[in-house]
């Protein structure tokens, strides 16, 4: 069982509609209410839709691990990862003057540990000698997807950043979460022995021989 850092959830979800936000608007933790459409929704709105692919390629790898045991690792990393999420989804959705000491949040921890998780699959992996499409293997590209919406989602946080106070290990983690992403996809298919997908620029029509009329 894991340590006892951040309080357990305290909710009692026993309606799912409420009318509230029919005008626009949404409550943060601390009351406040928000236009759907602010930076602050967008960034935690877009952490939850990275959540959502998220769990599509956890299922994928633990499907997999049947036949790639290696693949067994990687489902246990993802469902962490989806938890950690959830942690920076709460502090996303509360202005920090509401923030409490053992609410659910992203620390340095849990940045050292992607970064420990980074070399230890990168270092079986070949050497890049060009970019790499999504492709492949379902999960190759599933983790693409992860990769491209957290990259998005990191670059929301940076723009609001600059309109309010955000903790900075919400950037790091975004930051570190888009590189293992592109590792994992990578490491995914280097143990199904599944050849990358190599960006090849005159694969493109303009450098295909005209036809013939």
């Amino acid at each position: 069982m894991p340590k006892t850092v951040f309080d357990e959830p305290r909710i009692v979800l026993n309606r799912i509609y409420t009318r509230g936000g029919d005008t626009g608007q949404t409550s943060l933790a601390g009351g406040q209410r928000v236009r759907k459409d602010s930076l602050r929704i967008e960034c935690y709105g877009t952490v939850d839709e990275l959540n959502s692919f998220l769990g599509m390629a956890c299922l994928s790898a633990a499907e997999l691990a049947s036949q790639y045991p290696d693949l067994d690792t990687l489902a246990r990393i993802l469902k962490r990862v989806q938890h950690e999420l959830f942690n920076l989804g709460s502090i996303l959705a509360t202005l920090p003057k509401d923030v409490h000491p053992r609410q659910p949040r992203i620390t340095s921890a849990e940045i050292t540990q992607l970064e420990h998780e980074i070399d230890q699959m990168n270092e079986p992996l070949p050497a890049l000698r060009s970019f790499v499409l999504p492709g492949g293997s379902r999960l190759n590209t599933e983790l693409h997807v992860c990769r491209t919406i957290c990259r998005r989602a990191e670059r929301i946080a940076v723009a609001l950043a600059h309109e309010e106070e955000v903790d900075p290990q919400i950037i790091r983690y975004l930051n570190r979460l888009s590189d293992a992403f592109f590792v994992w996809s990578r490491w995914a298919n280097h143990i199904m022995k599944i050849e990358e997908v190599l960006w090849q620029p005159n694969l493109a029509a303009g450098s295909q021989p005209e036809p013939e009329n």
